[in-house]
């Protein structure tokens, strides 16, 4: 009977195993939409990835200064060809109906592993989403204000290229109306996901020109494409802006919903966040901007800023400019852009402990490459570091182990009689000095640590993609296999058998259940967390049974 109940148990977990597997296969891990092409050529791949636009000037796209006069009202115009620019680690697309970033791939950071000839789509014009950043001038004599809708700019060909060898590429659009030159000038940079847009302002006029600048980020309510966190976790997706009381602060979609927002603010910068990726626009740090959120009319979710009113004199000329970045959320380069803006690499309320884990396995990868290995060095140190810790907890464990005979002989003794044998047991603990809690500690203590740790790989772009060995090819996503988690779970009951048993049957049974419990519980979290988890198990097995042996041998001679 007990090799039929341990054949069906066996079996049972088998089939448990592949239908998991199956359901990972068919729900786990949804499809992104298809990808609009594979890698191509620039004209041709940018031709099919970017949709026709309808460059109808919509007047909702366009901040209202107070006092000013209201917004164009929209005007049908025809569109000319999209301005394409690629630099390696950027291919955009430039409407030149306004000079608005209408969409963007990002080459380096393919859109899947099993699709790495086809780059991660950031910004959209309708294809899969919208989502886009706009700028122009507006006030008195801007001509984003203008009653004929949003300039219509003209550049020199309609594709750019970063040449080889070249480390700027600089893109100019051009656009006259009454007597003033425009240039809306992109400047680019190799390898860099930062674009410096500066607007030249030559006015030939007979009057003085007055206007101001604004940036803003257009999206719609579309779910996050970069978002793959099946634990429930999941990652944010809305704006941010940076104020003098609040370096950080996030605005939900909902937020947005409630009330607009309206601040005055001294440099700093708007955001929009999600998994991995950010969109920021960044004004001069001396400007002064009027922050603003709202909605168009098409139901789409817009954060931005105004500038102070610039004044050309007739005859003369002046320039503004201001940065916009879109890529990866990488800290250093977000931290040197703008004070606060490294912050968009959330790590939750357990941020002081996530940078310092951050940084201490940033520089443990420059040493070997891999963010696998580099992973378990991090849990060998931090273990080294609380080993005095961990060493205390199993000893107090290995000595209530050692006791076991007498906990037997005191539920012989007392039966039923609950509170009697809790007595006895105090009793028993003070006099040997145990602390019966002392075996929870290090779990305690970890907590932190292992939470931290999760943000960090959730979080961080780094881990996106990245490969350790044999079938992990992407440590911030779950084991594809599960094998990792079902180790955890078969380290974590050895580590639980060299564990006292709880004088308590229905506690004892609870505990028996755990590594099963944590196992499915893991099946979905990363498998760069399950692998630190393992690690961990395994270094604490290797000290708890040392120690333990230690006592036994101990408590032997002086019996």
């Amino acid at each position: 009977m007990d090799i039929q109940r341990s054949v069906l148990l066996v079996a049972l977990a088998l089939v448990s195993y592949f239908l998991v597997l199956k359901w990972n296969e068919d729900y786990g891990q949804p499809q992104l939409p298809p990808a609009a092409s594979t890698a191509q050529p620039l004209d041709n791949a940018m031709a099919q990835d970017i949709p026709a636009l309808n460059n109808t000037a919509a007047s909702d796209d366009v901040p209202v200064i107070a006092n000013a006069v209201e917004a164009p009202t929209a005007v049908s115009q025809n569109a000319n060809q999209l301005i394409r620019v690629n630099t390696g680690a950027l291919q955009m697309a430039i409407n030149p109906r306004g000079g608005d970033v209408v969409h963007l791939n990002l080459p380096k950071y393919p859109r899947s592993l099993q699709n790495p000839d086809v780059p991660f789509t950031l910004f959209d014009n309708g294809q899969e989403r919208v989502y886009e950043a706009q700028s122009g001038l507006i006030g008195a004599n801007g001509p984003d204000a203008s009653a004929d809708g949003r300039p219509l700019f003209t550049a020199s060909k309609a594709e750019f290229e970063l040449a080889e060898g070249d480390d700027q590429l600089v893109v100019d659009l051009k656009h006259s109306a009454n007597g003033v030159n425009y240039t809306k000038r992109f400047t680019f940079t190799r390898d860099s996901y930062q674009v410096d847009v500066e607007y030249l302002i030559d006015n030939q006029s007979q009057q003085a020109w007055n206007g101001n600048l604004f940036a803003q980020i257009k999206r719609d309510n579309s779910g996050d494409p970069s978002s793959n966190s099946p634990t429930g976790m999941a990652t944010f997706l809305g704006a941010a802006l940076w104020t003098p009381d609040e370096p950080y602060r996030k605005l939900a979609m909902s937020d947005m919903d409630d009330e607009k927002l309206r601040v005055d603010v001294n440099g700093g910068w708007v955001a929009w966040l999600q998994h991995y990726f950010v969109t920021a626009w960044v004004p001069s740090a001396d400007s002064q901007n009027v922050v603003q959120t709202r909605k168009d009319s098409k139901g789409n979710y817009i954060i931005g800023f105004t500038g102070q009113t610039i004044s050309v004199a007739a005859g003369s000329h002046q320039s503004v400019n201001v940065t916009l970045y879109a890529g990866p959320k990488i800290q250093e380069v977000l931290g040197q852009l703008s004070p606060g803006l490294e912050l968009t690499v959330d790590y939750g309320f357990l941020w002081w402990l996530a940078q310092p884990i951050f940084w201490l396995l940033e520089h443990i990868h420059a040493l070997l490459g891999n963010w696998g290995w580099s992973i378990i060095v991090l849990t060998i140190l931090i273990k080294l570091a609380f080993f005095p810790l961990s060493a205390a907890s199993y000893r107090s464990m290995a000595k209530m182990r050692t006791l076991a005979p007498k906990m037997q002989s005191l539920r012989e003794l007392h039966g039923d009689d609950r509170q009697k044998m809790s007595q006895a047991m105090m009793e028993m603990y003070k006099k040997e000095k145990i602390n019966p809690l002392g075996g929870c500690l290090p779990i305690l203590v970890q907590m932190p640590v292992f939470l931290a740790l999760y943000w960090v790989l959730l979080e961080s772009v780094e881990m996106r993609q990245a490969p350790w060995m044999f079938w992990i090819h992407d440590l911030a996503v779950m084991d594809p296999y599960f094998i990792l988690p079902i180790i955890m779970g078969v380290s974590m009951f050895l580590q639980q058998m060299l564990n006292p048993t709880p004088p308590d049957p229905m506690q004892a049974k609870v505990m028996k259940m755990l590594p099963i419990i944590f196992t499915f519980f893991f099946l979905w979290f990363p498998a760069g967390l399950v692998l630190y988890w393992v690690v961990n198990n395994v270094l604490s097995i290797a000290q708890q049974w040392y120690i333990t042996r230690q006592i036994e041998a101990a408590m032997a001679n002086k019996a």
